[in-house]
This record gives structure tokens, sequence and C-alpha cells, in this order.
């Protein structure tokens, strides 16, 4: 038998070990040592909470975002998804202290959540929806945010938010219009948002958040007509409201990022009972890497809910 002095044998060790860490620092895949097989390596998922889940629109609770980053840092979040109506200020001044305020905390801000509909026969109103969309997509890029949230819109026939949720998120289409037509004022719309998001390198991720994207067919539908890299899907799971796991599998394929409800205390409109162990292995299917970011929809004092929803998603998505 051919011996190995120490040099050579502490080199080939050291070289070994180093590729193994390194491959799966970057998540690649890496040889097996016997069988042939090449090992794949599913870091868990980076968790992240919306600044939302602070506030919840509940009265009084309206917490700048720099506080919310500060206490998402010191609860274990790897990220933050600001809501673009939390915020105090568009100055640039303002928008570069949220980034100084994220990188002294250790926090990635990996997203935004706009409001913004465009299922409207109105081209005045929808054209200023996609002016809107567009200040947002430059807003991420200076903040240095890779994701902004889109919404279909809702047709406005329900008397409120409230008597929508009554209604399971079902509307019907303004007199004279029919879905078809919401289904053409969408797609344009986004299109046209789709040079500036392309120039600031910020993805569009259309939520399943009611309006035509209420079901995986609406919401499909729409992105797969676009068919642009620059629009894929944000995936809400609470946002199916009956069967929600099958419909959810239909849309992970082209999913970059998830909101995860969470209903401590009570809903604020409805609770849902999500499996997030069943999610997760959905999700791990169809090799969803990004971000999971809390939403929190609940009626407990954020404090102890938010670190909980967090202990649950970890486990999860681990």
């Amino acid at each position: 038998m051919k011996s190995i002095n120490r040099r050579t044998f502490l080199a080939t060790s050291l070289g070994a070990a180093a590729l193994s860490i390194n491959s799966r620092l970057s998540g690649q895949a890496i040889p097996a040592r016997s069988s042939g097989q090449i090992e794949r390596v599913h870091p868990p998922n980076p968790i992240s909470v919306s600044t939302y889940s602070f506030w919840r629109f509940k009265k009084g609770l309206k917490l700048p975002i720099e506080t919310c980053i500060e206490q998402a840092s010191g609860m274990g979040f790897n990220g933050v998804e600001i809501l673009h109506r939390q915020m105090e200020s568009e100055s640039n001044d303002y928008l570069q202290n949220l980034k100084r305020c994220a990188l002294i905390n250790g926090i990635d801000l990996c997203g935004m959540s706009i409001h913004q509909g465009f299922l409207s026969p109105d081209g005045t109103k929808r054209q200023n929806n996609i002016d809107h969309t567009i200040k947002c997509i430059e807003l991420a890029y200076k903040l240095g945010i890779p994701l902004i949230r889109l919404n279909t819109g809702t047709w406005g026939t329900s008397k409120s938010f409230d008597d929508l949720m009554e209604n399971r998120g079902i509307e019907k289409p303004l007199p004279g219009y029919t879905d078809d037509d919401g289904f053409k004022w969408v797609i344009d719309s986004i299109n046209k948002c789709l040079p500036a998001a392309e120039k600031c390198g910020v993805i569009l991720a259309l939520e399943n958040h009611w309006g035509l994207a209420r079901t995986p067919q609406g919401l499909l539908r729409i992105v797969n007509a676009v068919d642009s890299p620059w629009l894929r899907v944000l995936l809400d799971t609470g946002n199916f409201l009956e069967d929600p796991y099958d419909k959810l599998e239909q849309c992970a394929p082209q999913t970059v990022f998830m909101h995860a409800k969470m209903y401590y205390g009570g809903g604020l409109w409805y609770t849902l009972d999500l499996d997030y162990p069943r999610i997760a292995k959905i999700m791990l299917r169809h090799n969803f890497r990004g971000y999971v970011s809390l939403e929190f929809e609940g009626n407990e004092d954020y404090k102890s809910a938010i670190p909980k929803s967090l202990a649950l998603l970890r486990k999860a998505f681990s």
C-alpha cells in the first residue's frame, strides 16, 4: 500500500473541507464521496417581517420604520419588508437613513409592499396608478430593495373592505364590463411598468390579493400573458380562503417571495388554521429559495405574537 506523507494528507483534507464549506455556503451541489450521486444543499429560507405586522392599521400603532427595523433585528429576523404607506417621507435623506439603519442592525431590506390598482375602465386612473408604480420602483431602487408587491386592484363594487371580506373576496364587475376587460387593463398596465422595473433591477411581484388575482387561474393568467422575467408571483398564504394547499402549489413554480399570515389573538378580519410544515414542503418541492415574510394579522400584542410567529416559521422552513 502506497504511503501518504503528513503534508500531502493535510493539504488534500483541507482542500476538500474548503470545497464542502464553500459549496454549502453558496447553496451549490457538491459531489457525493462514494455513490456518484449529487448532494443537493437546501439552505433554510430567510425569514423577514413586514412593517405592517407591527401596525396592522390599528390606531396608535404606526411605528416608525426605523423602530420596526431595530425590533426585527432584536427578534432575530433576516430581513424587513417595508410598507410604502408607513414611510414618513420619500426624500433621499430619509431613504438613505433607512438603508443605514438596516445595515447597522444587520437587516436586509428585501421587499416593498405598495398599494395600487389597474382594474378600472378609466384610462386616466390607470395611468395615475402606473405612474405611482414607477415612482415606487424608483424608491425601491434607491433603497436597494429588489422587489415590490403589486395588486391587480378590485372592481370597487363592494361597499367596504369589510364587505369584501364578508363575501370571501368575491366581487362583481362594474356594470357593462367583464373580467376579460379587467384582465386586458391589468396586463397592459403592467407592461407599461416593465421598462422601469428592468432598468432599476426591481422585480414586480403580483400577489394573490383579491381582485383578478383572487384565484390561481387569474393570477397565473396575468403572469403568463405578460411573460417577463421582471414579473413573478408573490404568494400570500392567507389569501386563498378555501382549500389553500392545492392553490399554493399551482402558484409555487413562479413564486419569488412569500407572505406568511399569522393570526394570534384572532384575525382582524378572519382566521385561518394554516399548516406551515405542509406549506414549506410544497415550496421546497418547487425549489423556492426566497424570503418568507411574516404578515401578522391578529389581535394579540405584536411584542409576543411576532416572536412566536418567527419561531414557527423558522422551524417549518428549516
